[in-house]
């Protein structure tokens, strides 16, 4: 009896808290909050992000941007494609399905031991091969895309 009466205040207190950040709060597209970063990072890390943007645009003109994990750029399209974390050292970008991705150019650097991500981290200086990230973003939406469409359609089954 108390789980159920736990569930049901947090129920509501969810939909109360959702409604009035409907009402309170302007929601800004992600767009907005990745230039935001870019400017206040203004150094080579915003430069590599923006450059890194521009690249995933570029091979993939209907990606879609997301800002998640509180503060996070996410670049999708059937899914995630990959991220652009920035750290004091490194602009990182991470591909939600790297380790199913050829990597011809042997462009992934990082998190190499995963069974899921791979990521290319980007130091200041380093040069981006950008044909090879284009090709890179492009295999991660056809990966991304081809899953989906093995999925089936419709609500669960089985139950």
């Amino acid at each position: 009896m108390l789980g159920l009466r736990v569930t049901l205040c947090a129920s509501k207190l969810t939909a109360n808290v959702e409604l009035y950040i409907r009402k309170a709060v302007p929601m800004e597209s992600a767009s907005t909050f990745i230039d935001q970063k870019i400017k206040e990072l203004g150094d080579w890390r915003g430069n590599t992000l923006a450059k890194v943007r521009d690249i995933i645009h570029k091979a993939d003109p209907e990606i879609v941007e997301e800002w998640k994990w509180m503060g996070t750029p996410v670049w999708s399209h059937g899914g995630i494609v990959c991220t652009g974390e920035t750290y004091k050292n490194v602009v990182k970008m991470t591909f939600a399905k790297g380790a199913a991705l050829k990597d011809p150019s042997g462009l992934f650097n990082s998190s190499l031991e995963g069974n899921v991500r791979r990521a290319i981290d980007i130091h200041e200086g380093d040069k981006i091969d950008e044909p090879a990230l284009k090709d890179l973003i492009r295999a991660a939406v056809a990966l991304n895309l081809e899953k989906n469409k093995q999925k089936p359609k419709g609500g669960r089954t089985g139950r």
